[in-house]
């Protein structure tokens, strides 16, 4: 079993500066594509791809792997059949702007017949919507053409749709232009607010529209196949997907590659280039202030120089124009959360340092209510991470989280720390061993994770060193972030009622596993031909007590407020997850360190001191404010109305970019209100245990 995973897939962890996640694909793009810039005419029309006869190979390939190696152990059925045309539509046409309810219609005739068709090989249907797809691109860019040439009335009291699920396809051409007239309108106001104006703005819609349609007229064979057997693949779960033979080329190149760039895990999502993930280490990660769900929509090379805007720019040409050299400067156009004004990083690009992600303690010193003062351990720890070559040549001094906590926790203990905090908020994953190894330093022996494959058969993995590192109060602190690894961790901790869980109410909710097929090798049991790629989820974690992790992820035992509990980020979040289930929960020690009347006292006294700080207080207000903003179906064309919007978004903006400013010591703690009431959390427990008699004085 490949014993390395992430948060997205398990091919993460090599990945420096985009994992590529179109619709609900990923790919990894390890050489700069030219890009299309904006206004350039060199693009040409060519002949539409068409199948060939490896392609329709391939497809009766995916179409017996994914069924037989798949966790679900689903066939290819007309269940199957109905998400795929359904993510194959999303994936050209999101936000239904350009296809009419009638080229839908006509589609859904075959609604039930996709999988028949792949099990044959035959892929029509694929290049049937592409191709009316192009035909529908062209039609509503030379009207979006004509519409910017006339004028617009601001004062006027209407509204553009912004949510998907919201949206109905046009059922006229007079239906579509009024749709691309208010789409028209609404990029206008956005530029406008963003000191674009005029002829200008115009000028650069031109642009990005006729870009847009270019783009489709170089559409490769490799790229619809990729795109329809994803859409494929993607309906068992999202994280299973197709990778074409040129992705297959770029993937294996980026896998030779040094870590260095920005260090951004990047996705596309109608039309925009979305953050998915800062990875631990990068130069984003060092900047502090690009953060997942932010929107990037313009690129400049250096300090100085034009910017270059990427909306509707594929993402491997995006990846192309982010990517670099260390040592070189990249600016980035990006909308915060992909609301507000826009904002200009400036960034170096860098290596990705072990030593920059690796785990690190501070001890602090705690004032208790009665005065005394507690000394608490603060672990920070980004990734659960092993120096694999190191590893692998049998060097007695290898790198790995669990031997960098080992031995802060033997300082901690030197230096009379009473209790440790271990912050996971931030931890995307990393090495299952080495979650394994280190639950062992908190626990005596026994199971930390079990595995189930797609034929139900269950493996179960142990820490087997007998003896803690540390036996006293354990606080974990998570979010909706921490994923994979870090899952293992606090749940194998939370059922072992080895300590409490506090932060958002659950964890990410990552709990399976994917492998790598080479088609090729599969077909000819070599190399000598490419075949592409599948990329299936064949695996499922659960933890100790037999309860998935995958989608519910780990509760929290005391929750806090936050904004990333409200974002879209979370496993449960994405198309076709799948659903958690459980197993036989497998025998091991419970420590007696989670009294339930302690956690009921711990709770209230953390919901008291929440309610009664300005703070806290705040931050609700900014989360209810943000979660009015998600929910918004609508955004208003009339100007006072749009700006005033945009005021109150930029304005939130600006509260959290002052709170980002204020804190110090960034490397290990966070100097926050929200880590300070951790801190107070994990001070009450400490007493709590000491008062129960559970911990030694």
């Amino acid at each position: 079993m490949d014993r390395r995973f992430t948060m997205r897939t398990i091919i993460t962890a090599a990945v420096l500066v985009c994992l590529a996640h179109a619709g609900s694909s990923q790919r990894i793009l390890a050489q700069p594509a030219a890009p299309v810039l904006p206004g350039a005419e060199n693009a040409t029309a060519t002949t539409p791809p068409q199948a060939t006869a490896q392609d329709r190979r391939i497809a009766k390939l995916i179409a017996s792997l994914i069924p037989k190696f798949h966790i679900s152990s689903a066939e290819l059925d007309d269940t199957i059949s109905q998400r795929a045309l359904d993510l194959y539509l999303d994936r050209f046409d999101p936000l239904k702007l350009y296809f009419y309810q009638s080229d839908i219609d006509e589609f859904a005739k075959q609604r039930n017949q996709i999988d028949d068709m792949v099990k044959q090989g035959d892929l029509s249907l694929a290049y049937t919507i592409f191709n009316r797809f192009t035909q529908r691109v062209d039609e509503r860019v030379a009207m979006a053409l004509q519409i910017l040439d006339s004028d617009f009335d601001f004062s006027k009291d209407e509204y553009i749709i912004v949510d998907a699920d919201a949206a109905s396809y046009a059922k006229s051409a007079e239906e579509a232009n009024q749709r691309w007239r208010r789409q028209i309108k609404y990029a206008l106001l956005d530029l406008r607010d963003d000191d674009t104006v005029g002829d200008e703005a115009r000028d650069l819609l031109r642009r990005r529209y006729l870009r847009y349609a270019r783009r489709f007229k170089s559409y490769s064979n490799d790229d619809l196949l990729e795109a329809y057997l994803t859409s494929v693949t993607s309906a068992f779960d999202p994280h299973s997907t197709y990778m074409s033979p040129s992705t297959l080329d770029d993937f294996n190149i980026s896998m030779g590659l040094k870590l260095q760039g920005i260090g951004a895990a990047l996705r596309e999502k109608d039309g925009n280039t979305v953050v998915m993930q800062i990875i631990p280490g990068g130069a984003a990660d060092q900047d502090e202030r690009l953060q997942p769900d932010d929107v990037i929509v313009s690129v400049g090379q250096g300090t100085e120089g034009p910017m270059v805007d990427i909306v509707e720019m594929p993402l491997k040409d995006v990846v192309s124009l982010i990517r670099g050299n260390a040592g070189t400067v990249v600016r980035l156009g990006v909308k915060v959360g992909g609301k507000g004004k826009v904002e200009t990083y400036q960034i170096t690009r860098a290596k990705v340092e072990l030593e920059e992600s690796a785990a690190r303690g501070k001890i602090l010193d705690h004032t208790m209510p009665d005065g005394s003062v507690r000394k608490i351990g603060f672990i920070n720890l980004p990734s659960f991470y092993m120096d694999m070559q190191a590893a692998r040549e049998n060097r007695s001094d290898f790198r790995s989280s669990t031997r960098d906590v080992r031995n802060i926790l033997m300082e901690f203990k030197s230096k009379g720390v009473e209790g440790v905090v271990i912050d996971l908020s931030r931890n995307g994953g990393g090495s299952l061993t080495e979650a394994i190894n280190l639950t062992g330093l908190f626990i005596n022996r026994g199971p930390v994770v079990q595995v189930k494959d797609s034929r139900g058969q269950i493996q179960q993995y142990n820490d087997e060193e007998v003896g803690t590192v540390w036996s006293g109060p354990l606080v974990v602190q998570t979010s909706k972030f921490s994923a994979s690894a870090s899952e293992i961790f606090a749940g194998a901790i939370k059922d072992y009622n080895r300590g409490i869980i506090v932060g958002d109410p659950a964890t990410h909710g990552k709990g399976t596993v994917q492998t790598l097929m080479d088609l090729g090798e599969r077909l000819f049991l070599t190399q000598r031909q490419n075949y592409g790629a599948l990329k299936v989820t064949l695996q499922q974690f659960y933890l100790p007590d037999g309860e998935s992790t995958q989608r519910g992820g780990v509760a929290a035992d005391i929750v806090l407020p936050s904004l990333t509990q409200k974002m879209d980020v979370a496993e449960g979040d994405l198309k076709y997850a799948l659903e958690e289930d459980r197993i036989n929960g497998a025998r091991h020690d419970i420590y007696n360190l989670v009294p339930s009347d302690l956690l009921t006292e711990l709770r209230q006294n953390s919901e008291q001191r929440v309610k009664a700080d300005k703070e806290f207080v705040d931050l609700m207000r900014r989360i209810e404010l943000f979660v009015k903003q998600k929910e918004e179906q609508t955004v208003p064309l009339e100007e006072t109305a749009f700006m005033q919007r945009r005021d109150e978004l930029d304005a939130q903006k600006e509260e959290e970019k002052e709170e980002l400013e204020q804190e110090t010591d960034k490397q290990v703690f966070r100097d926050t209100f929200y880590n300070r009431e951790v801190i107070n959390i994990a001070g009450d427990y400490i007493e709590g245990l000491r008062r129960e008699k559970l911990v030694r004085n």
